[in-house]
């Protein structure tokens, strides 16, 4: 968030955020991932913006929620995702909210020809189920991957 940091707080960041445009996330699509990590960024939005930003005001939970989720799914037309409801194919975290936050970021080089990328491990997810199969158990991957390709309007 240094660019957004020039007043040596994040107001301006925070007005981003609450505006009904906005949708919370980050990517640059990889391009970056020997330099940034942002695979931590709906971790980082849960949080600081509800639970432990100590300057400015904290955003409601269900608000960032609510954001990440279905507002980010119906942007896209995923329109079987974003909501617990009859029909839908809800992919559901289980959080310990207490304990939610993250490892000191990492250097993998696991990319093709050995190149590099920015790992940043989350905890506090007590689990993670994908279409009806638990993904992470208590903060560690369980090696299932019955995720699917999505496309938008599908």
């Amino acid at each position: 968030p240094f660019f957004n940091y020039s007043y040596g707080d994040l107001s301006f960041t925070e007005a981003v955020t609450r505006h009904p445009h906005t949708r919370m996330g980050l990517s640059d699509g990889g391009a970056h991932c020997g330099a940034i990590c942002d695979g931590g960024m709906p971790t980082f939005m849960l949080t600081h913006w509800t639970r432990d930003r100590t300057r400015g005001e904290k955003l409601p939970l269900e608000y960032v929620v609510h954001r990440q989720t279905s507002q980010t799914a119906a942007l896209y037309g995923i329109a079987d995702r974003g909501v617990v409801a009859p029909g839908m194919r809800a992919d559901l975290n289980l959080i310990d909210y207490g304990r939610l936050g993250f490892e000191v970021p990492r250097m993998a080089y696991d990319l093709p020809a050995g190149g590099r990328r920015i790992v940043q491990k989350a905890r506090g997810y007590v689990g993670t189920w994908v279409a009806g199969v638990q993904t992470v158990d208590h903060d560690e991957f369980t090696g299932a991957t019955p995720g699917t390709l999505l496309r938008a309007g599908r």
